[in-house]
């Protein structure tokens, strides 16, 4: 790379011109959808000033590469599907990333709830079968456990394991 490109500072990093720090980040927003916060830490790794990393920013937004909405929906989608989690795990996973409220709402929107409720269901068969618990007191309860923790709403759980045990 052409010095004018990078600066050294004083920490052995490399900082980056506000113009190739914009090309890189592009190319990381294009990969796959990013939240506003990912892209936020990653120019400041980049060694860019505030003012400089919300320019990138608006900038990416506009130019359509950085989407708070698009991301939401994409990330409850994958993480439902590939991942089986719950909405609360969801939920507390994409205001980790700073999404808001209304964008969280409409990724939630992407779980179909007959799916959901398929998934509960099977996710609660495969636990009990793999259970070695005689106390169905105790199976039920480890079973929940589990649901839950991966961020299945704990009526819903306790609703399905009534009849299934």
């Amino acid at each position: 790379m052409a010095f004018s490109h990078q600066i050294d500072n004083s920490k052995g990093r490399k900082r980056y011109s506000p113009s190739v720090a914009y090309d890189k980040i592009a190319r990381y927003c294009a990969f796959q959808e990013r939240s506003h916060k990912e892209v936020r830490n990653k120019l400041y790794t980049y060694g860019l000033y505030q003012s400089e990393v919300e320019e990138a920013i608006s900038r990416l937004i506009g130019d359509g590469f950085l989407n708070e909405e698009r991301f939401a929906k994409a990330f409850a989608g994958g993480k439902f599907r590939i991942k089986k989690w719950g909405r609360n795990k969801i939920v507390n996973a994409l205001e980790g990333h700073g999404v808001t409220p209304n964008c969280i709402e409409r990724g939630l929107k992407e779980i179909d709830q007959p799916a959901y409720l398929d998934t509960l269901s099977g996710l609660l068969k495969k636990k009990l079968s793999q259970l070695k618990e005689f106390d169905s007191f105790k199976k039920r309860g480890s079973a929940a456990r589990y649901a839950i923790g991966k961020g299945y709403e704990s009526e819903l759980v306790w609703g399905l394991l009534k009849k299934l045990v």
